[in-house]
């Protein structure tokens, strides 16, 4: 990470992470057992936004495989 950017560090073990959500993600994952319950909706809502993310990334490079694979035959079907 650039000396620069912010960092923040986990409160229960002092790992730092790029962004707040990585350490959100990480204090549910890592330190379940001692979250608030407010800590554990922050984690659930942060989870969400991730599998959102994941699964619009998947959605996004399915299409493309699939574009590439019916590019390169109708490529070979008009070349050959």
């Amino acid at each position: 990470m650039p000396a620069e950017a912010p960092v923040y560090r986990c409160d229960y073990c002092g790992r730092p992470f790029a962004t707040e959500s990585y350490r959100t993600l990480h204090h549910g994952l890592a330190h379940e057992g001692v979250l608030t319950d407010e800590g554990r909706e922050a984690f659930e809502a942060a989870y969400e936004d991730e599998n959102a993310s994941l699964r619009r990334f998947r959605i996004i490079a399915l299409g493309l495989l699939v574009l590439l694979y019916f590019g390169f035959l109708f490529v070979f079907a008009v070349v050959t």
